[in-house]
């Protein structure tokens, strides 16, 4: 009987979030939205259309989404990856768990999502056509020449080609067309279709991502059999070589939250205190002035603080790649 599941992606550290987000604590968990997590957030929103829920996460995080389906009630088909082998395979094991027939809508754990009853249309709408045997994606409009996603080039539902994460001219030249979207990395199909594709494609992938399932002891994968699985994300393997794809375009309100300048865009639509200058304070209640600075960010966390200005948000990960080399235990 075919059933729909809801897969959720957790992996990720967030990196271009430090100070917030830590390897103990990755940004989707992090109590920044009312006190929910964007991975509560995430269970929620997709509760309303799936039937069962497959999460997919590793060793050092899956504790941190059972406090989270525990509080909901909700029962999950629990996968947890010994090491990360990348997209491809996390949701490879995901349909190797769901039945053959089951339609899986795959979602990352760190977007957020406004305007939920034009997300659910469009979750209707890629069912539609992954019931026809089509592996569908999800594409925002844009609403300025982000420079931090990868672009899809569409026609009706039809995708003309995949672009990746362009310069500034380049976005700018995207806008301009008017048949671009933002890939959001979000997709629909059956179970069986995406493998079939994946098998075609990317054949080592799928043979060693399935020896690992077969030899997984409740969701738990061994650490050796993943660790001969090709890293390799779902767009380079499957989506921009398959002949099955297809685009539904999103009209809700969608931003995956990569950067402090994404934070900071969602936190002022909801009301978090900016200064007339376009400054903004996270994570502490403390009295804080800005003199002479315009459209900054202090985050203040106990150990560690980032002062930024927010068009330098993607450049945050630098440091957080700093501190990793050193082996620095302010990003644990």
């Amino acid at each position: 009987m075919e059933s729909i599941k809801h897969v959720i992606l957790t992996g990720g550290v967030g990196s271009r979030l430090w100070p917030l987000s830590r390897k103990s604590c990755p940004k989707q968990y992090i109590k920044l939205f009312n006190g929910k997590s964007l991975f509560e957030l995430t269970l929620k929103r997709n509760l309303k259309t799936a039937d069962k829920v497959i999460v997919v996460g590793n060793v050092d995080n899956y504790h941190l989404s059972n406090e989270i389906v525990e509080k909901l009630e909700v029962s999950p088909t629990n996968i947890i990856e010994s090491t990360p082998r990348n997209t491809a395979a996390a949701i490879a094991f995901a349909a190797f768990a769901a039945s053959e027939n089951d339609i899986l809508i795959v979602t990352p754990s760190d977007h957020i999502i406004q305007k939920e009853e034009l997300y659910e249309e469009a979750i209707k709408k890629a069912i539609v056509l992954a019931k026809k045997g089509n592996i569908v994606t999800f594409g925002i409009m844009p609403l300025k020449p982000e420079t931090g996603y990868g672009y899809i080039e569409y026609k009706n539902n039809d995708v003309l080609s995949f672009r990746e994460k362009p310069n500034k001219e380049t976005a700018e030249e995207f806008i301009e067309k008017g048949n671009f979207l933002w890939n959001s990395g979000m997709f629909c199909f059956h179970a069986t279709v995406f493998l079939e594709e994946l098998k075609k494609y990317e054949p080592q992938v799928y043979k060693t991502a399935k020896l690992a399932w077969d030899n997984s002891t409740e969701g738990q994968l061994n650490l050796e059999d993943s660790k001969k699985i090709p890293s390799i994300s779902i767009d380079y393997a499957v989506m921009e070589r398959s002949k099955k794809i297809k685009v539904v375009q999103g009209l809700f309100e969608w931003s995956d939250l990569g950067s402090f300048e994404a934070v900071y865009d969602y936190l002022k639509s909801n009301g978090h205190d900016v200064d007339e200058n376009g400054n903004m304070v996270i994570g502490t209640g403390k009295y804080t002035s800005f003199l002479g600075i315009k459209n900054s960010i202090f985050i203040s966390t106990e150990d560690a603080n980032l002062i930024l200005q927010k068009e330098k948000a993607q450049d945050v990960k630098k440091i957080y790649n700093a501190l990793n080399k050193v082996n620095s235990r302010l990003i644990d």
